[in-house]
């Protein structure tokens, strides 16, 4: 609140249903209209003239209500602060509206223009649609008079109540957030398990961690902070059945008041609270240990403890929303809403009110069937090893039941834990036994098992890289097609790559498309540095590699045997199961003989390269089509020039276009020589070769934040260990600013293509970058003159036929390769984190489906 003069401070949940209450003419709409985007508020009033065409119509209430529940519902859904404006002055009216916002576990929240009875008549005598008395208003008063000390006890959780017009006009609505809502803070995090009174093995954790514990005068732990910045995040149960609750209780507080940690409670937190405020409680699961530890402890430090653990907020929501933190976890439906039964849950998970064989009780599954965006990190169950179920992981590992304490380093996704000391104690269960899945709901899915469901309609993918990425309902279908008959097993389908973006148009005389545009893009984005890799003319291929058989069986299920695969931009296998394990088993030995799996400590890889040559996948491309349209440009040309000579010979004025059937055969030779030199023969794998460019991913790890050099370097390595089989991609580097520098590159590429070679892809050397404007294309290729004759036919580069060809968009094609290269590397990253098949299928379904978009295929 402020002085009476100055602006007087409503604050309001960002996420709430507000009930506007007030007499008719109190002014709610007006307010409404000054406080509110007209989006967010949704009018009694209104909705009778959308069902009525009459906003005065009573006899429309009902169906006016029903409507605008309706769309409140679907905007509480959504996320969405809601304000209803009506007059709200029956408690009837206001339940159902206190009821809906726990329905959306969202907080109610009431302002209240209580203003005088004869300011709300003078307003209504001036409008000329309100034709009721001054008895209604008058009603309408004495029932807001008679509700207004019991709103709160009705369940708003916040009621603001303004009772003249000049304290109307000095309110400024101040928009909160949750204290569950700490997207804007980023990290990097250290998300610690449960610790349960093991502070022996908390202080040895956060030292492998790379914390510095800070003590006191009598040496004990009260605080701690991290050399580059870290914040820690404890997923509650930080008490019971341990050696130190006092300890924990004490190092951790110090934390969180510095600022370096975070901290939400977990059931025997809640339970702990009751117990230090002399409720009834049962005193069981460790809680006796506790209470006699802090008994020992002065009465300020238990006042301390109380308050630090009633202040815990249920879960946070964290990195712009793409880590969530709770300690029995939270579904997607709950991540960042308030109310009773989302604490409830965070503390306790999802029961279904039965008891197993041990006496506790049987929790809901409800990992199995999550599919938020958001990576959820959670405790409250031991588990034996943390593994990723649908996003999200368990990170409780029994400590304090002798088995393991454990922290995830976030975003990385890394693993430290440390053993236990001893046990501290017994547990009522196994270590590791799984609850029992019982009652509606609770379904247990296997994470290696796919559904249709997963691909099928209009689908929004969440991405580290890219962000949001929309999949259309209409090319899901077709993807699903591909998927299904044509493409490999799917547990080896950890990468579709990207269609390549093209260079914009050249307006140079002879050419479409020129390296200088591609400088001069990347120069427009901030790029500096650049390097312009030789594009091989042969067929995109993903080489994922395991590095023994056993490997293959463990990670991959060894789908029929295999011990590897390699497949095409749509997921096909390029050769039959017999061609392709001889062509593994050299890749594997050259992967061993380079040392490229001992470097990168690898149990398996994941390639992206060419495979040459061109023939070994469009063999029918070039026999079918190419093959046919140069026998008959030859066929038909040769004879009209044949003609046209005897002609000129005879006398004929046919000069004009004798040349033109010469320059159009020429047009053909050059056509069949373009593709001549993208075919050769082979035998099974005798005569392949592969052009690794990028090592996508291994075990645990991905490569995409390497410059490219590095991943060049890792290739030239395979090369060595075996030419015949790998190929070196050739490369130059360019300083964009530098003029030789460029005029270096570009006379390099006219030596390639004047060779008969594609051209080449221009990246930027540091690997990811983001430009001025946000995203930038992973690489922009080139394409040599005589190359394009193939995409756009023998006689493309006719004045007549270039001056239409420049008019191409290449805008949809640019904006299609930035989506799909999100889509690869999220898949690939998921892969990578060991995350299940229906994860990392969702993003390659993508990439499948995008490709069905009307895009130009020459560009």
């Amino acid at each position: 609140m402020s002085d009476e003069t100055g602006p007087l401070r409503l604050p309001l949940p960002a996420l709430s249903l507000v009930a506007l209450v007030g007499a008719s003419g109190s002014g709610k709409t007006s307010f409404a209209a000054q406080h509110f985007r007209p989006t967010e508020v949704l009018s009694s009033d209104a909705f009778r003239g959308l069902v009525s065409d009459d906003e005065n119509d009573q006899s429309a209430t009902a169906d006016a209500f029903d409507a605008l529940f309706y769309v409140a519902a679907k905007r509480l859904a959504a996320g969405r602060l809601t304000v209803i404006d009506a007059t709200n002055v029956q408690q009837d009216a206001r339940r159902k509206l206190v009821a809906l916002a726990r329905e959306h576990d969202v907080l109610p929240v009431a302002i209240v223009l209580d203003l005088p009875e004869r300011t709300c008549l003078e307003r209504n005598a001036a409008r000329g649609d309100r034709s009721f008395g001054p008895g209604v208003v008058r009603r309408q008063r004495e029932s807001l008079r008679r509700s207004l000390r019991s709103l709160a006890k009705e369940g708003f959780r916040t009621v603001h109540v303004l009772r003249e017009p000049e304290e109307v006009a000095r309110v400024e609505v101040v928009r909160t957030r949750l204290y569950n809502d700490l997207r804007d803070t980023t990290g990097p995090f250290d998300v610690v398990g449960d610790v349960h009174g093991c502070r022996e093995e908390l202080e040895e954790l956060l030292g492998e961690l790379g914390w510095v514990l800070a003590r006191d005068e009598d040496g004990r732990a009260v605080g701690a902070r991290h050399l580059q910045g870290r914040t820690a995040v404890f997923l509650g149960d930080l008490v019971d059945r341990g050696p130190d609750t006092p300890g924990i209780l004490r190092l951790v507080m110090g934390m969180v008041a510095a600022g370096t940690a975070l901290a939400v409670p977990g059931n025997h937190e809640s339970k702990l609270v009751r117990a230090l405020r002399g409720r009834p409680v049962t005193v069981s699961h460790g809680l006796a240990e506790s209470l006699e530890q802090l008994e020992r402890e002065t009465p300020e430090f238990r006042r301390q403890v109380e308050e630090f653990l009633d202040g815990l907020v249920s879960h946070y929501v964290l990195d712009g929303g793409r880590l969530v933190v709770a300690h029995a976890g939270v579904p997607e439906r709950y991540q960042g809403r308030a109310s009773g039964r989302v604490r409830e849950f965070c503390l306790y998970g999802d029961t279904t009110g039965e008891s197993d064989e041990f006496g506790l009780p049987v929790r809901y599954p409800w990992a199995r069937d999550y599919r938020g965006r958001a990576m959820v990190l959670y405790g409250h169950t031991p588990v034996p090893q943390p593994e990723w179920v649908n996003g999200t992981m368990c990170l409780d590992t029994g400590c304090v039941f002798g088995g393991r304490l454990t922290a995830m380093r976030y975003p990385e996704k890394e693993l430290v834990s440390v053993p236990a000391r001893a046990v501290h104690a017994e547990p009522v269960r196994p270590l590791g036994a799984a609850d029992a899945p019982s009652g509606p709901g609770a379904v247990q899915r296997d994470p290696a098992v796919l559904e249709v469901g997963d691909v099928l309609g209009r689908r929004v993918v969440e991405t580290s890289r890219g962000g949001r990425v929309t999949v259309p309902e209409e090319n899901a279908a077709a993807a699903l097609e591909v998927l299904s008959r044509f493409a490999t097993d799917p547990r080896w389908l950890v990468h579709l790559p990207p269609t390549m973006a093209p260079v914009a148009t050249s307006a140079r005389e002879g050419v479409l498309e020129h390296p200088d545009e591609a400088f001069a893009a990347y120069a427009a984005e901030g790029v500096e540095e650049l390097v312009c890799q030789e594009k091989h003319m042969g067929s995109r291929a993903v080489v994922v590699l395991p590095r023994s058989p056993e490997v293959a069986e463990r990670r991959f299920g060894a789908p029929g045997g295999a011990t590897g695969a390699v497949y095409t931009r749509t997921g096909r296998s390029f050769f039959d199961p017999e061609t392709t394990e001889r062509l593994l088993a050299r890749a594997r030995s050259a992967a061993e003989a380079s040392g490229l799996f001992d470097e990168l400590s690898a149990e398996w890889l994941v390639l992206d390269a060419e495979l040459l040559p061109w023939s070994a996948k469009a063999d029918a491309l070039l026999r079918e089509q190419f093959a046919v349209v140069a026998a008959a440009g030859e066929s038909a040309l040769s004879a009209a020039t044949d003609v046209l000579t005897r002609a000129a010979a005879r006398g004929a004025d046919v000069q004009g276009l004798l040349d033109r059937q010469r320059s159009r055969l020429a047009d053909v030779a050059g056509f069949r020589a373009a593709y001549r030199r993208y075919s050769w023969p082979v035998d099974g794998p005798e005569g392949v070769q592969l052009a690794p460019f990028q090592v996508l991913a291994s075990a645990g790890t991905t490569y995409a934040d390497r410059p490219h050099a590095w991943h060049l370097e890792q290739a030239d390595r395979l090369v060595a260990a075996d030419p015949a089989l790998f190929r070196t991609t050739r490369r130059v580097p360019v300083q964009v600013a530098d003029a030789a520098s460029r005029d270096a590159a570009v006379r390099w590429w006219e030596e390639l293509t004047d060779a008969g070679g594609e051209g080449m892809v221009v990246k930027p050397a540091a690997g990811l970058v983001r430009g001025r404007r946000g995203a930038v294309q992973p690489g922009l290729k080139v394409r040599g003159p005589d190359y394009l004759r193939l995409v756009y036919g023998p006689s493309y580069r006719e004045p007549a036929n270039l001056t239409r060809l420049r008019e191409r968009n290449v805008g949809p094609k640019r904006s299609l390769a930035l989506r799909e290269h999100a889509l690869g590397l999220e898949a690939v990253e998921r892969a990578a984190a060991g995350e299940p098949l229906w994860r990392v299928h969702e993003c390659v379904a993508a990439v499948l489906a995008l490709e069905s978009e009307p895009v130009d295929p020459r560009l």
